[in-house]
């Protein structure tokens, strides 16, 4: 099955100043369009999510009772595994483990750097690494990986294999993007076989259903695969009908038609990348591995610039019979080819260069402005990694530095 389509349609320039609806998960499009009504007269806005109290009425006690009940997190499971299992025998690798559970986002993903863990506790960044590597034998598998191929390596660890296939599978992972190469080799079907079985989220049994809602829904229907955009927990807008014809009236009723122009892009928008997405991972959809693709070149079949990629695929997720899926996890995280690592390092050094004394930017916050400059889609800790390639001390030491009346020498 093919799914084709070349997309000649860009953004409109009156639509330029709803990209934050674009870029909004859905579960914040609500108090997106909330803010902007606050000043606009014209526009009603009420979210479909909600709950009475006659929704509760007609539930039993045990329903109501299973609504209150927390369920363990992964921090809560993390936490007590490390503290009951003999991985960790010293106070020393505890504390390590300790400190990286805290770098592990709710997909299950380590985002920390490895080298100011080691800075803040004392230890070697190969101790750091090495206790690191310890989570692949921690639940659920694949937890504390850094990326996805990382993360399919750890989850090999725990499968019972013939160590020819354990081999084959690692470097068919190791080259994911050319997966296909290894067709010729004589144990290629057992070891496709096992990583077709490996999850891409790892901590997904952990995120609540009610956090996640999915934007993207894939069906596969005896084959054929059916893409709908959930749209059914977009805000209800109403645009109400200017009683006065001044110029005030008629740029704010403009500017409430123009919303529901955005939030149709945004359906529109959406429904390309998952037509491209299907295209470009058929296989994947169909039992296969992902192959990580660069925003770039989807940017360039569809003809929208590589900022507006990247704001749609921020913070939505797909739904297909293989589980939830972040978007962003379709996708290489790759420097663009015409911005170099020296270019971001000039930018790093320039923000800290001009940065606000009293709050330092965090490589969090410099990801967020470098990202946003360059359209990329850079993780925080390549971000980490050029600073300390450059001897800038962490936000946190160049404020102590700051304080003191020292200035950062570059």
């Amino acid at each position: 099955m093919k799914l084709k389509t070349k997309i000649t349609n860009k953004l409109s320039t009156k639509l330029l100043g709803f990209l934050p609806i674009l870029k909004a998960g859905v579960d914040e499009l609500f108090e997106e369009i909330k803010e902007i009504s606050k000043e606009n007269p014209y526009i009603e806005v009420r979210n479909k999510r909600f709950v009475t109290v006659s929704n509760l009425k007609n539930a039993n006690a045990d329903e109501i009772e299973a609504l209150t009940l927390s369920e363990e997190t992964l921090y809560e499971s993390l936490l007590k595994q490390i503290e009951d299992s003999n991985l960790f025998p010293t106070k020393r690798s505890k504390d390590i483990a300790l400190e990286i559970i805290e770098d592990i986002n709710n997909e299950g993903f380590f985002e920390g750097d490895e080298k100011e863990i080691a800075k803040r506790l004392g230890v070697d960044e190969e101790k750091v690494k090495r206790v690191r590597e310890r989570f692949m034998y921690l639940n659920p598998a694949g937890v504390g990986a850094k990326d996805l191929k990382e993360c399919m390596i750890f989850q090999l660890q725990n499968i019972d294999m013939p160590e020819d296939v354990y081999k084959l599978a690692s470097e068919m992972i190791t080259y994911l993007e050319n997966i296909d190469k290894f067709v010729n080799e004589p144990k290629y079907k057992e070891a496709m076989k096992i990583i077709k079985q490996l999850n891409v989220v790892p901590a997904m049994e952990y995120i609540k259903d009610e956090e996640i809602i999915p934007e993207i829904i894939v069906l596969n229907i005896d084959g054929q695969l059916e893409i709908r955009i959930n749209d059914e927990h977009y805000p209800e807008i109403n645009v109400k009908d200017p009683e006065n014809k001044n110029s005030f009236s008629k740029e704010k009723f403009k500017e409430a038609r123009n919303i529901v122009d955005a939030l149709e892009m945004r359906k529109a928008t959406l429904k390309k990348i998952a037509l491209m997405i299907v295209e470009l991972q058929y296989e994947f959809f169909q039992g296969g591995v992902i192959k990580p693709m660069k925003i770039k070149d989807l940017a360039d079949e569809l003809e929208y610039a590589p900022s507006t990629i990247s704001r749609a695929i921020s913070n939505k997720y797909l739904l297909c019979d293989r589980g939830i899926i972040p978007l962003k996890n379709f996708f290489s995280i790759a420097l663009d080819e015409d911005t170099s690592s020296n270019q971001i390092k000039e930018e790093i050094k320039n923000l800290i260069k001009n940065e606000d004394k009293n709050k330092p930017l965090s490589d969090d916050k410099l990801t967020e402005i470098i990202n946003q400059k360059y359209n990329l889609n850079l993780v925080r800790r390549t971000i980490s990694k050029y600073r300390d390639q450059l001897k800038i001390p962490t936000s946190r030491e160049r404020k102590r530095i700051y304080k003191v009346g020292g200035e950062i020498s570059f």
